[in-house]
């Protein structure tokens, strides 16, 4: 018997056979969610419990077999699909979703990595709390991958990062260890901060099981309004009178540009989308409000009309209702699907302080015009913490797939050179995962690449978590 049969016996033994899948259509598991990577698993290992996922660990160690970590599987930079060799097993977190624990009185929510985010959500919802963590692929997400990745989204702005609403984890170490560490607690200055070395690190370092999250009250009202801006300095000007005006009750504030609005109103005509054939860019704002609807509104009527006479908002609405302010929020959600529709486009996540970005849009543009005469900038994202998916897709009448296949490494480098020069960062909230490896170890210090590589080896010396993520060792 081989070793790898050997390997897949002890998994069987360990899950449960149907836990262990070899045969039959693995492309849920082995096929990135852009749908442009393709790996061939040697085993998916779907373990119902932590115990079960450090025997796993352990068995794959000990055949030095790499696993490949996956939640909901909804990543962008190809970093939860296994390679192409047939010699990794994916340790699927699906069957962990259980909710451990709601502490009403702490403001804590602990549950395992499986848990979708909606499921989250609605979970604090019914107990009268807030989990505030929302993005578009909520509804297929798993905590535990937006924790590997320390995924962002729409309120960042307000709440922070994933890593942001991390009280404590529970890990299985490469070795197949339980670090139990799914503490509830905001002050615990004992050490290392062992939790942040796991948020963001992809599944390279270890695989997170559980986590235990912070829980907010919910808010009296919540008003959205969308307005037309002139230009992108204008949007970051709105941005500056919605925090003198809204505070802590700014929880959103996303730019879009007019060709990423185009796509939504060609490609989903049931969708009306306002303002945009008017104006560059529309801006999309959310106001969460402590005392009532009433003041809500008020707060916004105010800023809008000091903007308006500033000239920095050219035209705006506020949402009536919850009903409207779903449709408003469901446009700005539909612009990545319908870039999908348009054809295959090269994605950039990237960060940038909110003061430069209208330099780094203006400059960047351009280059690409120059380079690529014709070429269509879908320009959006979460301009409240500095953050953009600036996009680019093919000309009009072009291969959108040629395109891909013959610019894409130019296009980066043009892009990413150009984020260095202006001081920011080649991925805000998708990760690194396989694709941006190349450029991570280019546009990374060499001494905070020493340092990452110096943790990876010390945590995962047989470089069996997640390898060829991240960082190369």
């Amino acid at each position: 018997m081989s070793q790898h049969s050997q390997l897949i016996q002890a998994l069987r033994a360990i899950t449960g056979a149907s836990q262990v899948l070899t045969d039959g259509d693995l492309s849920a598991w082995e096929q990135d969610w852009r749908k442009r990577s393709r790996g061939k698993a040697l085993a998916v290992v779907r373990p119902g419990s932590t115990a079960e996922v450090a025997a796993v660990v352990k068995a794959c160690a000990a055949a030095g077999v790499s696993i490949v970590t996956q939640g909901g599987n909804t990543g962008l930079v190809v970093g939860s699909t296994p390679d192409d060799s047939g010699q990794q097993v994916v340790l699927s977190l699906q069957r962990m979703n259980a909710v451990r624990a709601l502490d009403g009185a702490n403001l804590t929510l602990t549950v395992e990595a499986g848990c979708i985010l909606q499921t989250l959500q609605e979970t604090a919802e019914k107990a009268g709390f807030l989990f505030p963590l929302s993005l578009a692929a909520e509804g297929s997400c798993t905590i535990g991958g937006n924790l590997a990745t320390n995924a962002g989204g729409t309120q960042v702005v307000r709440y922070g990062n994933a890593r942001d609403l991390c009280l404590g984890l529970e890990v299985v170490t490469a070795q197949g260890e339980v670090w139990h560490g799914l503490s509830g607690l905001r002050k615990d200055n004992t050490g290392y901060d062992l939790r942040d070395l796991f948020v963001g690190s992809e599944g390279t370092l270890g695989v997170i099981t559980a986590a235990t999250l912070k829980l907010y009250p919910q808010p009296a009202a919540r008003l959205t309004a969308w307005a037309a801006v002139p230009s992108m300095q204008d949007a970051v000007t709105l941005l500056g009178l919605a925090h003198q005006h809204l505070g802590a009750g700014l929880t959103g504030f996303e730019v879009m540009g007019q060709f990423a609005l185009s796509l939504v109103a060609s490609h989903f005509p049931q969708q009306r989308v306002p303002l945009y054939q008017e104006t560059p860019f529309c801006v999309l704002l959310e106001n969460s409000d402590t005392e009532s609807e009433a003041h809500a509104r008020t707060q916004f009527e105010r800023l809008l009309e000091t903007a308006l006479e500033q000239g920095c908002v050219s035209d705006a609405v506020v949402a009536e209702n919850l009903a409207q302010a779903h449709q408003l929020w469901h446009i700005r959600e539909s612009i990545p699907l319908a870039q999908a529709e348009e054809g295959l486009n090269i994605k950039h996540d990237i960060s940038i302080a909110v003061s430069r970005i209208p330099e780094f849009v203006e400059a960047t543009d351009a280059l690409l015009q120059q380079a690529l005469p014709g070429v269509r900038l879908v320009n959006f994202g979460h301009l409240g913490d500095g953050n953009l998916h600036y996009n680019v897709q093919a000309p009009a009448d072009g291969d959108a797939r040629a395109f891909l296949r013959d610019h894409e490494e130019h296009v980066n480098s043009l892009v990413y050179d150009s984020v260095a020069g202006f001081g920011g960062s080649i991925s805000a909230e998708h990760g690194v995962g396989s694709l941006k490896l190349d450029h991570l170890e280019q546009h990374k210090s060499p001494v905070a690449l020493g340092m990452m590589r110096a943790i990876k080896q010390a945590l995962d010396p047989q470089n069996t978590m997640n390898p060829g993520r991240v960082v190369r060792i």
